[in-house]
């Protein structure tokens, strides 16, 4: 990673330029073009120094339903669990934790009544009792980690 590459981080981190060519004033300001930018995020994406490039959506305000999940997993059966996860369109993502419920995942849905039954489709294939634990109040922090 180059003084251009932590530039661009540094500053994609408080968003792009709501303008109509946003990729150009971005490219502008850091004194580069935008395809020379655009190509250093897919880079950066290629080589997993970012695992995700993309806008952060209020999935509530359009209509749809997430909520925090976990699994108290048996050990023997950690990886079959975690492929019936990776299978489901719902789940956002999952990981072990080292704690009684060692799988947590998120489920994103398009209605709050699939968050309903997702938990239900995991229950039934997993023969496993979800703990679900929906958000009860939003906090918006800017995190910024400057590189």
């Amino acid at each position: 990673m180059d003084d251009l590459d932590r530039r661009l981080l540094n500053r994609l981190q408080l968003g792009l330029p709501l303008v109509r060519e946003p990729w150009q004033a971005l490219a502008e300001e850091l004194h580069s073009s935008s395809s020379e930018l655009r190509a250093r995020v897919q880079a950066l994406l290629d080589d997993g120094s970012l695992t995700r490039f993309g806008p952060m959506f209020d999935i509530a305000q359009l209509g749809g339903a997430f909520t925090l999940a976990a699994l108290a997993v048996p050990e023997e059966r950690f990886e079959a669990i975690a492929e019936l996860l990776q299978g489901m369109p719902a789940v956002a993502h999952n990981y072990r934790r080292e704690h009684r419920y060692n799988m947590w995942f998120v489920l994103g849905c398009e209605t709050p009544q699939g968050i309903s039954a997702a938990i239900a489709q995991i229950e039934a294939h997993s023969g496993l009792t979800v703990l679900n634990l929906p958000k009860e109040e939003t906090y918006h922090v800017g995190l910024y980690l400057p590189l």
